[in-house]
């Protein structure tokens, strides 16, 4: 192909074909920069086109790849060769990342000039086509598809992106239709005879665009997929006010909560602990009826390796020191930690700034710019709670609590309904102290009445309450709704709580090499959590899980002072019987034991079959010889069995379960029907082995109930008897 105007028209033409690919990039991923990576596939058309030598085309892309790298990825100087080292490095760091086929640690830079890598070959294989093949159908088409499914899948709307490549895709087929068939007539090309050829290709293109733009449209026949799926493109846990469908994960908008999610198990983090630990991001204090917010907000900042002032357990709690390593596979910026934290520890230095109403930590550096470490440790304490001392608090005590910090942890909106009230006092009726009271309501939610479930979800309307919706109506919800009920149940009572969100301890990986005593955790998105906590004046902040299924890491000693069991939240406690009816109840046991031997039972079975073993093997062989005969001639009474059970149904529906019979019996019968067969070419089989047309009509109908799943009312009568004569064909 010569170097001439119509051979750069082909030149452009395919750069717009690939940069349809990359238009997606910048929408449905965190790639930045993406003008450099379509400035790469320019220049590489260009050094194409201008046929410079391969030598100098590698030289030249290279160093554009080089100094991308450089621009997003490093501050000092292009040439200073700092810079250069460090990259190298990096990239033999990241060989033995690959090696052990962990895919998720492979650094930024090494992504980056992956995706060069990429679009290098791409553009190798767009002009190895053009150039070559002269062929661009197949990569046209895998456009189409590409933007395609990412319209129906994702965010991505590829409306005018399907206008443009159809133009484009025509346009250089015809363009290289037209080059080929002057290759194969060997005719030189002129200007007339080009104009001539694309005249008419440039009149079918628009005129094809244009009717296919204001043409009428269907609606479509399949329901949208992309509000079940659309989430699939965004980081875990981002925001959607409720709307739609949201993907499972740490998220900061909790105004509108309720409505599906869809699950993900991409790793947040992995934990080197002693034990399984419920993890705290941060707390929310106000309830709007649709949702929770901080009321305030209050910053303090402290050095990185300085005591975290929050929620300290009091003193009057026995508590154990532990500590946990986190491994960041997110780049969380805030810090994830255990209740109960004292301490966290970096390889550098930071500075966590402390929002104490949410009691969320973000971590900054010495910039002030968010960091997002790829490490950390925790130290923290874990109390040892009693449950006598919990029971103390029955009544607000003015002198222990305030009543600013009371009314705070006890908000509710001036329109919640009257009948949550009375349903958590209807819960907590006969419970004299808060602890039990919180038990009772905790223990209501694992009912048979509710039930855990991510998708059928409801959003509150407008006039509805979040709370209420979920407990009387729906009952049907995952964390949020349980943990936002608790909370507002024991809040009508006049017990402090708040809301709390974080991560479960997620699964067991492996024990730790370096500590015997510890164990590997992976906390996935799918993990992601809420929970209630509840202030007791004497013990602190306590956590309860009302999520149906889920059970925290608590430790509650339900012992008595004097050392004898308490009645737990899940035993109810029970009178103890009168000294006579113990008595009377042991020596019942004893009469018992002394009249049942095993060894005696076991002699009287043994001697029953040495004196009766003949007509025990002749009654054995009776009945193996029934059940032989009654499995060979089962082809003659099974049938009877099912004309008989479906004599009397009279539903359309039943003609599903009856031809799939038909199907079994018909192969009992020794008619059986090959592999990759249709249902209509082993109608016509059967039809012709009986000599009829029944085979056929009932198919027609069982499909028209598989793709549609009704029939004509009616229909099972005339139905009924084209399966009944076919079964009764089947018994000779």
């Amino acid at each position: 192909m010569k170097r001439n105007f119509q051979a750069f028209l082909v030149y452009l033409l395919g750069f717009l074909l690939l940069w349809e690919w990359l238009r997606p990039v910048e929408q449905l991923t965190q790639t930045d920069h993406i003008e450099m990576f379509v400035i790469f596939i320019l220049l590489s058309f260009a050094v194409s086109f201008l046929r410079l030598k391969w030598i100098w085309q590698m030289i030249l892309k290279i160093w554009f790849i080089l100094f991308s790298v450089h621009m997003f990825h490093y501050d000092s100087g292009f040439f200073q060769l700092g810079w250069l080292f460090s990259f190298l490095r990096n990239l033999t760091t990241n060989f033995s990342t690959i090696i052990a086929l962990n895919w998720v640690g492979i650094t930024n830079e090494l992504r980056t000039l992956l995706f060069f890598i990429l679009l290098w070959l791409m553009v190798y294989l767009v002009n190895y086509w053009l150039l070559n093949r002269q062929r661009i159908f197949i990569f046209f088409f895998m456009t189409l598809i590409y933007i395609t499914v990412l319209d129906t899948f994702t965010l991505y709307s590829a409306k005018t992106a399907i206008v443009r490549t159809v133009v484009v895709g025509f346009a250089v087929m015809g363009m290289l239709t037209y080059y080929r068939i002057l290759a194969k007539e060997e005719v030189s090309a002129d200007s007339i005879i080009t104009r001539k050829w694309l005249r008419p290709l440039v009149i079918m293109i628009a005129f094809s665009v244009i009717v296919g733009i204001i043409a009428p449209k269907f609606e479509p026949i399949w329901p949208d997929p992309v509000p079940y799926l659309q989430a699939a493109g965004n980081k875990g846990g981002e925001d959607t006010n409720g709307k739609g469908v949201s993907k499972v994960g740490y998220g900061t908008d909790d105004t509108q909560l309720g409505g599906p999610f869809i699950g993900d198990d991409s790793t947040v983090f992995k934990a080197e602990a002693g034990q399984k630990n419920y993890w705290k991001v941060e707390t929310k204090d106000h309830y709007t009826g649709k949702g929770w917010i901080p009321s305030s907000s209050t910053s303090i900042q402290i050095g990185g390796d300085e005591l975290i002032p929050i929620s300290t357990i009091p003193s009057s709690v026995e508590t154990r020191d532990a500590s946990a390593r986190l491994f960041l596979f997110m780049d969380y910026e805030h810090l994830i930690y255990p209740a109960g934290i004292h301490r966290a520890q970096f390889e550098r230095s930071y500075i966590l700034e402390i929002d104490s109403m949410k009691e969320k930590i973000s971590i900054f550096g010495f910039n002030s710019k968010p960091i997002a470490p790829d490490a950390y440790t925790v130290e923290y304490k874990i109390p040892q709670y009693v449950a006598s001392d919990l029971r103390e608090t029955s009544v607000v005590d003015p002198v222990q609590i305030d009543s600013e910090f009371l009314a705070q942890y006890t908000q509710l909106p001036e329109n919640l309904p009257e009948r949550i009230k009375e349903l958590a006092q209807s819960i907590t009726e006969g419970e004299t102290n808060w602890f039990d009271k919180a038990k009772a309501i905790e223990r209501h939610f694992s009912g048979s009445d509710f039930r855990y479930d991510q998708k059928n979800v409801a959003v509150p309307e407008e006039e509805d309450d979040y709370v209420d919706q979920f407990l009387f109506d729906t009952k049907v919800g995952y964390c949020d709704n349980f943990s936002t009920s608790m909370a507002v149940l024991l809040r009508t009572l006049g017990i402090p709580t708040r809301w709390v969100k974080g991560y479960t301890g997620g699964d067991f990986l492996d024990y730790s090499e370096g500590d015997t005593s510890k164990s590997i955790y992976e906390i996935t998105n799918n993990n992601a959590h809420s929970w209630v906590e509840v202030y007791f004046p004497n013990q602190g902040w306590v956590p309860f899980e009302p999520t149906k299924g889920f059970t925290n890491e608590v430790s509650i000693d339900f012992t008595n002072p004097d050392g004898t069991p308490a009645a737990t939240e899940t035993t109810a406690q029970q009178a103890p019987k009168p000294q006579q009816n113990l008595e009377e109840d042991s020596s019942s046991s004893e009469n018992k034991d002394n009249s049942f031997s095993f060894t005696g039972f076991w002699l009287s079975i043994k001697n029953f079959f040495n004196s009766n073993w003949k007509l025990i093997l002749l009654v054995s062989a009776i009945v193996v010889g029934a059940a032989g005969l009654l499995y060979r001639s089962r082809g003659k009474w099974i049938p009877r069995l099912y004309l008989l059970q479906f004599r009397l149904r009279k539903k359309d529906e039943n003609i599903g379960k009856a031809y799939l019979i038909l199907l079994e019996q018909l192969e009992r019968y020794g008619l059986k029907r090959n592999d990759g067969q249709t249902l209509r070419n082993y109608a016509r089989y059967i039809d012709t082995f009986f000599a009829s047309r029944e085979m056929s009509k009932l198919t027609d109908r069982y499909e028209q109930y598989l793709y549609h799943q009704k029939l004509p009312e009616g229909s099972w009568k005339d139905s009924y008897e084209l399966w009944e004569n076919l079964i009764k064909k089947t018994i000779a």
